[in-house]
């Protein structure tokens, strides 16, 4: 069962390719790259087992900031994050919050729904370049 508010793509790439597909497109759209986490990497150092799974946080202080002036506590999920995975049948899948569900979730208003609609838009596309094969 899918969990509230996720977007799940399935991806034509592996799981780097993906990741790093994503990351330059966020870099085109003149996003911030603030962190790359190598969850899988992590598991290993700890002696578990993880598939590959990395988490990308990015975002843009000018989409973002409104968001905040109209609730604080709406930081606690900016800036965006996306999660590059691979099931245990090797199917790799790209995941990330809808910023529409988030805005939901913090009762953020109608004042700020273009700001919502465009990073939701923008979100998406950058997500559909990342998991399709050039």
């Amino acid at each position: 069962m899918p969990a509230e508010g996720l977007t799940t793509l399935p991806s034509g790439l592996g799981p780097k390719e993906t990741m790093d597909g994503l990351v330059a497109e966020v870099k085109a759209k003149g996003m911030t790259v603030f962190a790359r986490i190598d969850h899988a990497g992590g598991a290993a150092q700890a002696g578990l087992a993880l598939g590959p799974t990395e988490l990308l946080v990015f975002g843009s202080a000018k989409a973002g900031t409104p968001l905040m002036q109209s609730n604080q506590a709406i930081g606690i999920d900016l800036p965006l994050k996306a999660l590059v995975w691979q099931d245990v049948s090797g199917k790799t899948w790209l995941s990330y919050n809808d910023p529409i569900w988030l805005a939901k979730r913090h009762g953020i208003g109608a004042a700020s729904q273009p700001v919502v609609d465009t990073m939701a838009a923008v979100l998406g596309a950058v997500a559909a370049k990342a998991v399709a094969p050039a």
